[in-house]
């Protein structure tokens, strides 16, 4: 399989969203649902201030992270997923969504003690990922949380999810230990802290 060399753009997660609403079966699958589970679970009941949510596509992860954050923002590169969040979190106040092609477009300010790259980061190129890696370095504070969960299986994205990761490793190094190592049935989840 070939892989595509550069990060995937706006227009093909549109053109998912628009042509499934449910394109990875997020909503009706129990494998994602125990995924979701577990991400949650591996945050061992913590409580965070602020987080942002990056790839949150029609918002299951979101509403499961919800209760745990007092404001949590979500963002999506396609508009058609954010209105599927939208509608599915309406009744979360302390959520608030954005279109943003992370890491393109950045939230404003620094300040968050949850940041969650869940099945996002083999989607960008090697350039892309140093970027998004220098945001997490600014922008995660002490004693923050990096919560990587990302299928393992093989793909054409730019990255598989093993090579996503280990180059977050790599970039991140001086800024974050490991607190989680999981590998699970065709996916990998990592929880790291910043120092």
């Amino acid at each position: 399989m070939t892989r595509h060399d550069r990060s995937l753009d706006a227009a093909y997660f549109e053109t998912m969203f628009q042509g499934d609403d449910d394109p990875w079966n997020l909503e009706s699958s129990t494998y994602e649902a125990a995924k979701f589970d577990r991400s949650i679970e591996a945050l061992d009941g913590r409580r965070y201030g602020c987080a942002f949510e990056v790839g949150c596509a029609g918002g299951s992860l979101t509403e499961r992270l919800a209760p745990r954050v007092d404001d949590l923002l979500a963002v999506d590169i396609s508009e058609t997923a954010l209105a599927r969040a939208r509608r599915r979190c309406a009744r979360l106040a302390q959520v608030r969504f954005a279109r943003m092609a992370f890491p393109d477009d950045r939230p404003q300010g620094t300040g968050f003690d949850l940041i969650v790259l869940s099945e996002v980061a083999y989607y960008w190129d090697d350039q892309d990922l140093n970027r998004a890696a220098a945001f997490v370095s600014r922008s995660l504070v002490s004693e923050g949380d990096l919560l990587l969960v990302h299928y393992t299986g093989e793909t054409d994205y730019p990255q598989s999810g093993d090579a996503a990761v280990a180059f977050l490793a790599a970039a991140l190094a001086d800024r974050v230990h490991v607190v989680r190592a999981e590998r699970h049935d065709r996916y990998r989840l990592d929880l790291w802290r910043s120092r």
